[in-house]
């Protein structure tokens, strides 16, 4: 399988239109070139750019959702569209994540479960998902999780047990905690055996400046691919079963104790 994670720049001065027209322009570069491809998170926006969050705010399916539905049938290749700020209606905003089919088809939505900001931006500005998602692809189960939900190593386990293999997490990390992204993206590969592409931003979101270094990182925690600090398309080849192969070598998994059964009284 291979994999094209945009790590697009969302700097400020570009509008949310310029913006969204130059992401499927990309996407549709990678016809023939990719069968998965990943953008990265609140990138209409800047996942620092909390003002702009309740004035982008877009329904599920509104502009966003067209432009990357039509950019993934003109591609031809399944594309997790990143995360858009979401205005439900009934409810509170949500960081969601898309993901659609080679035909424009929505596969999934996901809203982000863990809110980064303590007690500013979006973890006061925006509600906290509840569901756990998993998309079947031809070939690999992915498992969907957005930035600061890496920190959480339960949501990650409790994807592994819904049948994930592939762990995509679109980011905007900033750059000041670079070390970080890295280490939790490794970790989180090898202690659930499973495949992690993580596909951050470019630029600067509300003076912050971004951390870039998308990287793919396979079940034995070894770094396939990484991108540098500025805009680019990372392009990897990897191997959905080298997943099971890797845990029938090494059956961590299946040592697990806790969390496996009820407490006894």
């Amino acid at each position: 399988m291979r994999a094209s994670l945009i790590q697009i720049a969302v700097d400020e001065g570009e509008s949310v239109e310029s913006r969204r027209e130059r992401a499927a322009s990309l996407v549709r570069s990678q016809a023939g070139a990719a069968d998965l491809v990943v953008l990265p998170e609140l990138w209409t926006t800047g996942a620092f750019a909390f003002e702009e969050f309740g004035r982008e705010a877009e329904p599920l399916e509104g502009p966003t959702y067209e432009a990357m539905a039509k950019a993934a049938s003109d591609a031809g290749v399944w594309l997790h569209a990143g995360s858009i700020p979401e205005r439900d209606p009934d409810g509170p905003l949500y960081n969601t994540s898309l993901v659609f089919t080679p035909t424009g088809e929505l596969a999934a939505a996901y809203r982000k479960v863990h809110r980064f900001g303590f007690d500013k931006g979006e973890a006061v500005l925006m509600g906290a998902g509840r569901d756990l998602v998993t998309v079947r692809l031809p070939g690999t189960t992915l498992g969907l999780a957005t930035c600061y939900d890496l920190r959480f190593p339960e949501l990650f386990r409790g994807l592994v047990d819904a049948g994930a293999e592939t762990l995509v997490v679109p980011a905007g990390w900033p750059e000041r905690r670079r070390a970080h992204w890295t280490l939790l993206a490794r970790a989180r590969a090898v202690e659930d055996q499973a495949f992690v592409l993580a596909c951050g931003t470019a630029g600067t979101h509300a003076g912050v400046p971004q951390a870039g270094h998308s990287i793919v990182v396979d079940p034995w925690g070894e770094v396939l691919a990484e991108a540098g600090h500025g805009e680019e398309v990372l392009t990897v080849d990897f191997d959905p079963a080298k997943v099971a192969t890797t845990r029938e070598q090494f059956p961590a998994l299946k040592d697990r104790v806790l969390g496996l059964e009820p407490p006894r009284r």
